[in-house]
């Protein structure tokens, strides 16, 4: 070795350090993160269990191995929430307990009666468990940005490994007591893989920030915020460049009376009124239908791969479920219409902006026939 243990484990403490501040700055930018906190938090105490386990290493005292031991499987088990955190944005406190009190359990009471080797295996064969555990939590969650999370994945299985190591090269000695801090090449490699493991995983969660912070950004770009619906940007995005044919229909809803309620009642109460349509206009669709806002109070349906006559059960459902909802505003009770204008594609195909502009002719004659009601579009070709 061209550097001496305590080196290594400096090395190892400063770039735990390092990592920490990196993930609570991270976080700082994008507060919904709080798994970066959590796992900021994790990393303290196991900065200063390798610190604490440094001093042991000069000075085998019991009582800085306990410290050691304490200080780590709250840190490893801490770093195992922020994974659980991360894949269900869920803070599990029965995890921390699972993660960090078995492993000083065993490994304090061996310590305190003597058997340090015993405790030494008990302690790197848990911290190998907790760092599969959280390698397992990233696993889960590769779908939402695979590059990062393969890698982050794979530093904390090769970490575990490394502490699996440790615990076999101590159970092949076969020594319970040691008197001394474990000194083998496994110990060795685990410092090494230590330290070029937190380097990576800081720069893979970095990436793996910024890889939310843009999914984030293109979420935004193409959504309603008030009602969670596609916009109209979006709608044009998926389907301004395809052919309607006779299976596909756009179905174009507005809100009857919809200043009425809003110079009535309030703004509030209006945004309210568009949010319940928007969780009617959605119900019981397939994956492949598409809604939107197109704005204000008119909304927007594509049925794609849909038999003759849906697209007008669908409006005329949709329009019934909004007609029988009463929506409570300041302890009063109010019910909403809504009309809708429907059009289909044809065989020789059509854009979608023609379909869309007879969907919308439809609707104005349902407005000009008495309101709360559907029309289905006579001829495309029309249009």
């Amino acid at each position: 070795m061209l550097v001496d243990y305590n080196s290594l484990l400096l090395a190892l403490g400063v770039s735990a350090t390092c990592l920490a501040v990196t993930l609570v700055g991270s976080w700082f930018s994008r507060r919904p993160d709080t798994f970066l906190l959590t796992c900021s938090a994790g990393l303290v105490p196991i900065v200063g269990g390798i610190f604490i386990y440094g001093a042991y290493v000069d000075r085998p005292r019991p009582i800085f191995a306990v410290l050691t031991f304490v200080l780590l499987f709250i840190g490893f088990a801490t770093v195992w929430v922020a994974g659980h955190q991360f894949r269900t944005r869920r803070l599990s406190k029965i995890r921390f307990l699972l993660g960090c009190l078995p492993g000083i359990a065993v490994s304090v009471s061996a310590m305190l009666v003597g058997y340090d080797g015993l405790a030494f295996i008990g302690e790197n064969v848990v911290i190998s468990l907790l760092l599969l555990l959280t390698a397992r939590e990233y696993w889960l969650s590769r779908h939402e940005a695979p590059t990062p999370l393969y890698g982050i994945t794979a530093l904390y299985t090769l970490t575990a490994i490394s502490f699996a190591l440790c615990a076999a090269m101590l159970i092949a000695d076969g020594k319970l007591v040691l008197g001394h801090a474990p000194d083998n090449w496994a110990e060795d490699f685990s410092l090494a893989v230590c330290i070029a493991g937190m380097t990576g995983i800081g720069a893979l969660s970095l990436a793996l920030h910024q890889w939310r912070q843009a999914a984030l950004h293109r979420q935004e770009a193409i959504t309603d915020a008030l009602t969670g619906l596609l916009n109209r940007r979006a709608l044009f995005d998926l389907h301004g460049g395809r052919s309607f044919g006779p299976s596909m229909a756009v179905i174009v809803f507005d809100i009857d009376r919809f200043k009425t309620i809003n110079d009535q009642h309030g703004h509030a109460a209006g945004d309210l009124v568009l949010k319940f349509f928007g969780q009617d206009l959605s119900a019981g669709l397939r994956a492949s239908d598409t809604v939107a806002r197109l704005g204000g109070e008119e909304f927007a349906l594509v049925l794609d791969n849909t038999l003759p006559g849906r697209a007008e059960q669908v409006a005329e459902r949709v329009r019934d479920a909004f007609a029988a909802r009463t929506i409570s505003i300041d302890d009063k009770y109010l019910t909403c219409t809504v009309s809708a204008g429907v059009a289909t594609g044809t065989v020789e195909g059509v854009g979608f902006d023609d379909v869309l502009r007879a969907a919308d002719k439809a609707l104005y004659e349902a407005k000009r026939n008495g309101r709360n009601r559907v029309e289905v579009a006579a001829y495309l070709h029309a249009v």
